[in-house]
């Protein structure tokens, strides 16, 4: 007897793991069951059983609903409002192809048996096909036999109008232009001065410029790239201080170290006259019109008037100290003066002409270094941008209608030269201890635009080229160093229509 009780223990734990024989549908069924009605594939009298045997063994409490009634149900809050037509609230869609012995089989595979031999998986693929009419390497667990019907005409979804109507396209960050951040040409400048109260280079209307190296004064020619040497002083120990060009000529004033002021005939290659009014060095020079003005050591300035012999007509002594800043504005009307005692003065056209004592309109004592930077804003005229020393290193702007300071920014160096761009709005900066370096600020906001480095020594001199594109810096590593940093969008030059002009001439040549 004891091997017949042996057979049924064995038989009721095999039993466990064999299927339910009792028990109501698995929802699995139901649903295809369900499914079947919807489609019509199959015969009414055999859908008639089967549901029979599921409604003997469920026995559910509530009444049964149809497929097509529980389609037309409304979300509640929703009122009767369809995204789509003929549909529910939203899109459920059907699934099939669920095999769960086979998607079981498929989950639970070991890795060995994905990484077959090409023998074994072409055996294993013909078997599946044979046995279960499918290959098993290609199917899918989960499979929707429907796809998602397309939104009516008209449809806007509602969450992207939502999550669009929160940006702002005027807050996109416009790009901003290019700047070159290396220079276009190098040229050596030996020998140049590293003093910072002297003005040793300007640019010419004519594409010309000059640059003083210590007792030499060179012209580059712009256009061509030519180099000649205009003037040369008589002794070794005497050395030029500053030069400035007449804004609609050929002629060049030359500030030099024993006193004197020259002016030169640069077509000619021959000097004009030559001035004698100061007893000290003339680091600062400023046209307006026929009179040109002379600032000197001693903290004097001087008037003259190159059409007349007695040249010295004006003089202004305000300062104290070394005149190393010295700028006509652009209408003529005021001269600025920045002096190594700290002081800014703003002057009418015609004081110290015929005046014995003559007074600034306004003096600006902010600045706590020497004030070399001096710069006009040619589209605000009554503005004046100036630039303090190691000291102080502040780029300040004033109104010199009303005397009143308008903006202050601490730049952390040397301010040496200071230059505005009518083109972009903007200021480019020159830059001594401790970066040795040109900034570009936006106006009036003065947020940097950009940073350009090159130069391994102070930043002593800047000019502009005549047609505004290109800035010259003169360096205290003897280089002269060329920035494209304002070139035109060649967009605009495409728009602006006529002639060619001398300016874009240059502009091509320049480069």
């Amino acid at each position: 007897m004891a091997h017949f009780n042996l057979e049924n223990e064995l038989s009721n734990a095999l039993s466990l793991d064999a299927p339910l024989s009792k028990g109501p549908v698995p929802r699995w069924q139901r649903k295809a069951l369900e499914s079947s009605l919807s489609n019509l594939s199959i015969s009414s009298q055999h859908d008639t059983t089967l549901l029979n045997k599921s409604s003997s063994r469920s026995r559910p409490t509530s009444p049964k609903k149809t497929l097509e009634e529980w389609n037309k149900r409304v979300t509640p809050g929703r009122g009767s409002k369809s995204p789509l037509p003929d549909q529910g609230d939203r899109f459920i869609p059907h699934r099939g192809a669920m095999q769960f012995e086979l998607g079981h089989y498929l989950l639970t595979k070991s890795k060995s048996e994905e990484n077959l031999s090409p023998n074994s998986s072409h055996y294993r693929k013909a078997m599946s096909e044979n046995i279960l009419g499918t290959d098993i390497s290609n199917f899918r667990i989960l499979a929707y036999k429907n796809k998602a019907p397309q939104a009516p005409s008209g449809h806007s979804n509602v969450l992207k109008i939502l999550y669009s109507s929160t940006k702002n396209p005027g807050s996109t960050k416009k790009a901003t232009r290019h700047i070159p951040q290396t220079c276009d040409r190098i040229l050596d400048a030996p020998e140049i001065l590293d003093d910072y109260y002297l003005n040793l280079i300007d640019w010419s209307c004519t594409n010309i410029l000059a640059v003083a190296l210590h007792e030499t004064l060179y012209l580059w020619n712009g256009s061509t790239g030519e180099i000649q040497q205009l003037l040369e002083m008589p002794s070794h120990t005497d050395y030029i201080s500053s030069v400035a060009w007449l804004p609609e000529g050929n002629v060049l004033a030359v500030g030099t170290s024993t006193s004197e002021v020259q002016l030169w005939d640069v077509a000619a290659e021959k000097r004009i006259r030559t001035m004698k009014s100061h007893t000290a060095r003339v680091p600062s020079l400023s046209w307006n019109a026929y009179i040109l003005s002379s600032g000197c050591r001693t903290g004097v300035i001087h008037h003259h008037d190159v059409r007349v012999q007695e040249h010295h007509v004006g003089t202004l002594a305000s300062h104290t100290q070394e005149i190393c800043g010295l700028r006509w504005s652009l209408d003529g009307r005021h001269l600025a003066s920045g002096g190594n005692d700290n002081l800014v003065n703003v002057w009418t056209a015609d004081a110290g002409i015929g005046q014995a004592d003559a007074q600034p309109i306004h003096t600006f004592n902010e600045h706590q270094a020497a004030v070399k930077a001096l710069a006009w804003c040619p589209w605000q005229q009554n503005v004046l941008a100036t630039g303090g020393g190691t000291a102080d290193r502040h780029i300040r702007f004033w109104n010199c209608s009303l005397g009143t300071s308008l903006n202050a920014i601490d730049t952390k160096s040397q301010v040496c030269a200071i230059l505005w761009s009518k083109e972009y709005k903007e200021l480019i900066s020159g830059h001594g201890f401790a970066n040795n370096e040109l900034i570009i600020w936006k106006y009036p906001s003065m947020m940097k635009v950009c940073e350009l480095t090159g130069h391994k020594s102070r930043v002593l001199n800047l000019a502009m080229s005549p047609d505004g594109t290109t800035v010259v810096s003169a360096g205290a590593d003897e280089t002269l160093r060329l920035w494209n940093c304002f070139a035109v969008d060649a967009s605009k030059k495409k728009a602006v229509a006529g002639p060619i002009h001398k300016s874009d001439l240059m502009k091509q040549t320049i480069r």
